[in-house]
């Protein structure tokens, strides 16, 4: 049947290629993008995601925190961001953060942290540093992935440090790994439209790379569905790859990419709602699975459900992406922007969402190890499934 797909397909020869294990070509993306072949795209896409990650469609039990929205670049294509002075802005202090984690522990029992915010043109480093030490002395257990590499230029450029060091500090105050937010679309051309302010894409990557080298796991992302081309996705896309060559190349110490996570824009409350068309499910489809198709060396490609909607992530699962993100719990980001997803879902949920798309559900943690919740920690958990009760 799948022989049948491709041969008529008219990308039959990337596809083939694909199947056969050869690295497709930016020419290669921007056909399949152009193609009206979703089915037969999304076939060879899925098979490449079950040779990578059987069926298994992983989540985490996790909890989002935005400590604060204030932002001296304020994006184009962000309805999140405030200025300093405007009525409706805040600033969590570091006990709020804290007291915030700690309750959500108290019922999720979550085993990771995820801490992004704005650029706030004054907090220190030592905001940022207290705040990790925070977290870490209370909940020890718990990974914290947090700050973009975007917010880790801006934190070293307020100390007068260089990237390095600042990511060193970090990392000693209990920094796990980076969110791979910041990276929109990397074409300069649609930066100048979209983010004029924000670091150029090869300083987002050159963060990225000084992680790496650290030992810094991270994840990548991709804004897509205002300005940008096809050819710009895949030329995004392309660069992703070719980072990861290199960490992969560094060897075992280095850190590397562990998803890549394509973000359906959100256009209401920002200043592109005249600019943006509309993608339609189709397209959104596609974006996952050429996404699928073109990071050969990136193990995982995640569905955030809150910006696709949760009934086109469950499709997802069967066009490319093998990983249904968490709990989230809170997400202010995309619902300021007009997102109309829950605010967050239980493990249950996630769970029989999963179940209905044919895979099997499979909690993990930051770093994609299996997570085997033993009764006493799965007690608080509804949907919870534990080591004794054969969860996976």
């Amino acid at each position: 049947m799948l022989k049948r797909i491709v041969e008529q397909s008219d990308v039959a020869d990337i596809l083939l290629r694909a199947l056969d294990g050869q690295r497709l070509t930016v020419d290669d993306g921007v056909r399949l993008f152009e193609s009206e072949d979703l089915l037969g795209i999304g076939a060879v896409a899925n098979v490449i995601r079950t040779r990578i990650n059987g069926r298994a469609t992983r989540y985490i039990v996790n909890r989002h925190i935005n400590y604060t929205d204030i932002c001296k670049n304020r994006c184009r294509f962000c309805a999140f961001s405030r200025s300093e002075g405007d009525p409706d802005a805040y600033v969590m202090t570091i006990d709020e953060i804290a007291a915030k984690a700690r309750s959500e522990w108290d019922r999720l029992r979550f085993t990771e942290l995820h801490i992004v915010g704005g650029l706030h043109p004054t907090l220190p480093l030592s905001y940022y540093t207290d705040m990790l030490s925070a977290l870490k002395t209370r909940l020890p257990s718990v990974h914290i992935q947090a700050f973009t590499a975007v917010e880790i230029a801006h934190i070293a450029g307020i100390a007068d440090m260089s990237v390095r060091d600042t990511l060193i500090a970090l990392r000693e105050a209990g920094l796990g790994s980076l969110p791979g937010g910041g990276a929109e679309v990397f074409s300069p051309r649609v930066r100048s439209i979209v983010c004029p302010q924000k670091m150029a894409g090869s300083e987002w990557l050159d963060v990225m790379r000084q992680a790496h080298q650290l030992g810094i796991y991270s994840n990548a992302t991709m804004l897509y569905g205002h300005v940008e081309t096809c050819r710009e996705r895949v030329e995004h896309m392309a660069a992703l790859r070719d980072l990861q060559d290199e960490a992969l190349a560094n060897g075992a110490n280095s850190g590397r990419f562990l998803a890549f996570i394509p973000l359906k824009f959100h256009a209401t409350n920002t200043d592109l709602e005249a600019l943006a068309s509309p993608m339609s499910a189709m397209d959104d489809l596609k974006v996952y699975a050429v996404s699928r198709l073109m990071l050969d060396n990136i193990p995982h490609i995640k569905v955030f459900w809150i910006m696709l909607g949760v009934k086109l992530a469950q499709v997802a699962l069967s066009f490319g992406a093998d990983d249904f993100d968490g709990t989230v719990v809170e997400e202010k980001i995309t619902h300021r922007a007009g997102a109309t997803t829950p605010q967050g879902l239980t493990v249950a949920e996630i769970r029989r969402l999963v179940q209905e798309t044919g895979t099997v559900a499979a909690e993990r943690d930051t770093l994609y190890n299996d997570v085997e919740r033993t009764p006493e920690s799965c007690s608080e958990i509804a949907g919870c499934q534990t080591l004794a009760g054969g969860g996976r």
